[in-house]
């Protein structure tokens, strides 16, 4: 325990370096954040988790982080979707098991309100939120992964709009197209 302890008194104080320069909708209650260029560090301790957040959707199209332990969704694709015209894209909404979906995976893993908890969404703005809920129920060391699977989007230049700059794919970090069975996720939304 004591190693979590050091872990994760060294990622805060690398966090606050950093911590004011993340955009008010990726920012967290707990305000533990880390990017895809310094994750592995913390990963190579085998007590930190990292949880998938993504839509089922993203996963099995763009694929997952070999090193995450979990994929449990913060936000589905509603029965009927909606198509956003502003944003271009469809609707999700909250997944309303992903509360208990994450506390059945705790309990049956391990996983105590001091365990260091990486999120991982597309960009680090879903990943927020769902460190906040679990901040809320409870759990203190939850880190959001500010850059996301994909990163952030280029605001200028030939690859604007695109998300080419940041993020878990860009940073050259080991992932799959393939899930694993202990990385799927199980409920039956």
């Amino acid at each position: 325990m004591k190693s979590v302890i050091a872990l994760v008194a060294a990622s805060f104080m690398a966090t606050a370096a950093f911590a004011d320069e993340i955009p008010e909708k990726k920012r967290t209650t707990a305000g533990l954040y880390v990017t895809s260029a310094d994750v592995g560090g913390m990963l190579e301790n085998p007590e930190v988790r990292l949880i998938d957040i993504r839509s089922r959707a993203e996963v099995s199209f763009l694929g997952l982080p070999v090193r995450a332990n979990k994929h449990i969704p913060y936000m589905v694709m509603p029965m009927i979707p909606e198509f956003d015209a502003a944003k271009g894209t469809y609707k999700l909404e909250l997944n309303p098991n992903f509360p208990s979906d994450f506390e059945s995976y705790a309990q049956a893993t391990g996983i105590l309100p001091e365990t260091p908890i990486i999120l991982m969404c597309r960009s680090g703005s879903r990943s927020a939120r769902a460190a906040d809920l679990l901040y809320k129920m409870g759990y203190r060391n939850v880190y959001s992964l500010v850059d996301g699977y994909e990163g952030d989007k280029v605001k200028d230049g030939p690859h604007k709009g695109e998300r080419v700059m940041n993020g878990w794919r860009n940073a050259g970090l080991a992932w799959s197209y393939m899930i694993s069975d202990a990385q799927a996720y199980d409920s039956d939304l």
